[in-house]
């Protein structure tokens, strides 16, 4: 489990720097909330998730981390998704969205400590 994460955070890392250059291109920062929510939400604590469940392997082989992976990548996109069209378009019916996908992370991140509660042990 740790190693799919690290992988799909190297993904939103990509995603968040290609981003970043076409807003410093452009000169135009509108979207610097969705730029530091996928490199904080996708890049760094995915990558902090992996490393964690790699150095804990008990706790990665659960299903509560299999789930925690789906929710994670679910949520995300979703919330950030949503806050990116809600910004390009002004749409403010696109809040929806936004609440969904971070109810779908929040999730996911309380069974990542529920998990880690449960089947971290130090030696």
């Amino acid at each position: 489990m740790g190693v799919r994460f690290i992988k799909i955070a190297s993904v939103y890392f990509a995603i968040a720097v290609i981003l970043g250059l076409v807003m410093g291109i452009i000169h135009n920062f509108a979207f610097s909330s969705v730029h530091a929510h996928i490199n904080l939400l996708g890049w760094v604590s995915m990558a902090l998730f992996g490393i964690i469940y790699c150095l804990f392997p008990n706790a990665g082989k659960t299903k509560l981390a299999n789930t925690h992976f789906w929710l994670h990548n679910i949520g995300l996109p979703i919330m950030q998704g949503s806050l990116f069209l809600q910004i390009l378009t002004g749409n403010g019916g696109l809040t929806i969205g936004i609440i969904i996908g971070s109810l779908i992370v929040v999730l996911g991140v309380l069974l990542f400590v529920f998990n880690l509660l449960n089947n971290v042990r130090s030696s």
